[in-house]
């Protein structure tokens, strides 16, 4: 059992590394956003980074869900 919760740990690690990654990610985006926004308000590149940008908060809600439900299947089987 010691073992099984060793490596939920690891693997939650290694999900929260991921998701801290995204946010770091998604910033940038919004940042680049935002400075496209003042240089040129009506640019194509600004929806371009817009739809990655929701993209990656996709996967930041992804990467939480398999997270908290890896979670609640750990507390259930106890």
């Amino acid at each position: 059992m010691k073992a099984q919760r060793e490596g939920t740990l690891a693997g939650a690690g290694h999900e929260i590394s991921r998701v801290e990654g995204l946010h770091l990610e998604l910033a940038l985006f919004n940042r680049r956003i935002a400075e496209l926004e003042r240089l040129h308000p009506d640019g194509q590149k600004i929806e371009a980074l817009k739809a990655r940008a929701l993209a990656v908060s996709r996967q930041i809600d992804e990467l939480r869900c398999v997270g908290a439900t890896e979670e609640l299947a750990g507390l259930l089987a106890k």
